[in-house]
């Protein structure tokens, strides 16, 4: 028997177990110590309890997704509206370095998940599900490639595959990134090069946050309605000329490039909305309710079958990255203290998130002593330049193997 859900209730339900999970979160202490968010744990619970009235009763519940994909348009034209370019110069050299090495990467995480699945005589979908896609990407950057899987692909599980994949990297790169660093540093004696904390080091760089008002809120809705709109326009020409990117990478685009253009226009006096707290809170909002009604319209009972293929794809990754952080990131980077607390972080960026790296570069930190360089370019590649990189990287894959 099934039943449908329409928009509403899909609503409802998403915000209901995004507070069901942060309830969860704050009574298991593994949960908030390895980064789950509380969106995914809420709607793992949602989906579990999907999986037994499937699994027991014989029901299929389905959601209307049609607000959900609205948000992830919103979440990545957030990202591209806090990018600018003017932080290309405080990151100089080792940032250039990092961005190169973190994009090669992406290729290599791609070679491994399609390899495996094609040793599985799997479809290579499954294998980039398994790789940059969720690894790299994140659950939100697996959910938007997921649906495209599943849509234009035919893999009619593949959202499923790559929550599940997004999940298991968000725990092993917390489990390995703080270990690893703490190897490297100890095995070549480094030590901090700074005598001030970490906190104050941020703190340094950190101003005092404007209000969050009405008149806020309404300049950055519509900065975002602006930047969504042309990003769509964008992906539809993009579309004709025969270049296939997701939509949501145009909307970054967009985003990315009228943030750095119409504050230069200063006669005009706009009131762009640069590092605005306002900016944050609706990208907090619509990647909390985007992930919480992802992760509750899993219909897990289709992963089954892909059980051992895909435990082999992931132990193969965080194999993957520990050999790279410590023979191309590391060495790539000088061998010195910043480069081992830069690999913790890459180490949880490439696996997991960028939440992750900071929990792993604040573990080594505490111990060992500051790095701000590690602060600095672990940030700016989290949060801008490996969505830009890993879509392209997928959209390559998708073409070599098509």
């Amino acid at each position: 028997m099934e039943f449908q859900l329409h928009s509403r209730e899909t609503i409802l339900l998403g915000i209901a177990f995004l507070f069901a999970g942060r309830w969860i979160n704050q009574r298991i202490p593994f949960l908030n110590y390895y980064n789950i968010p509380e969106p995914v744990t809420g709607g793992l619970i949602a989906s579990t309890l999907a999986l037994m009235l499937h699994a027991w009763g014989g029901y299929t519940i389905h959601f209307d997704l049609t607000v959900r994909d609205a948000l992830l348009l919103v979440f990545f034209t957030t990202i591209g509206l806090s990018a600018r370019f003017t932080d290309l110069k405080r990151g100089g050299k080792p940032l250039l370095l990092l961005l190169m090495m973190a994009s090669g990467y992406l290729f290599i995480q791609n070679l491994i998940g399609v390899g495996i699945a094609m040793a599985y005589s799997l479809p290579a979908e499954v294998g980039l599900l398994g790789g940059s896609v969720s690894m790299s990407g994140g659950h939100g950057t697996a959910i938007a490639w997921g649906e495209i899987f599943r849509q234009d692909y035919g893999l009619a599980n593949a959202p499923e595959i790559g929550i599940a994949c997004a999940t298991f990297g968000l725990v092993s790169g917390g489990l390995i990134g703080g270990p690893l660093a703490a190897w490297l540093i100890r095995r070549h004696q480094l030590k901090s090069a700074e005598i001030r904390t970490a906190q104050n080091q941020q703190n340094d760089a950190e101003e005092s946050p404007a209000a969050i008002t009405t008149e806020s809120f309404f300049g950055v809705a519509l900065a975002v309605c602006v930047s969504v709109g042309i990003g769509i326009v964008l992906h539809n020409w993009l579309l004709k000329v025969g270049v296939r990117l997701p939509t949501f990478v145009t909307c970054l685009f967009t985003g990315i490039i009228l943030n750095n253009s119409l504050p230069a226009f200063h006669k005009l006096n706009l009131r762009w909305p640069r590092e605005n707290p306002t900016l944050n809170l609706i990208s907090d909002i619509s990647l909390g309710l985007f992930l919480s009604m992802s992760m509750m319209s899993l219909q897990l009972w289709t992963l089954a079958s892909l059980a051992l293929p895909l435990m082999l794809m992931m132990l193969a990754q965080i194999v993957g990255v520990g050999l790279y952080v410590v023979l191309m990131i590391f060495r790539g980077l000088g061998k010195n203290y910043d480069a081992a607390v830069i690999g913790a972080g890459i180490a949880g960026l490439t696996l997991g998130a960028t939440p992750t790296a900071f929990v792993n570069m604040n573990a080594v930190t505490r111990s060992f002593g500051p790095s701000p360089m590690a602060f600095l370019v672990i940030p700016l590649i989290g949060a801008f330049f490996i969505d830009i990189a890993n879509a392209l990287c997928i959209q390559l894959f998708l073409d070599w193997l098509h």
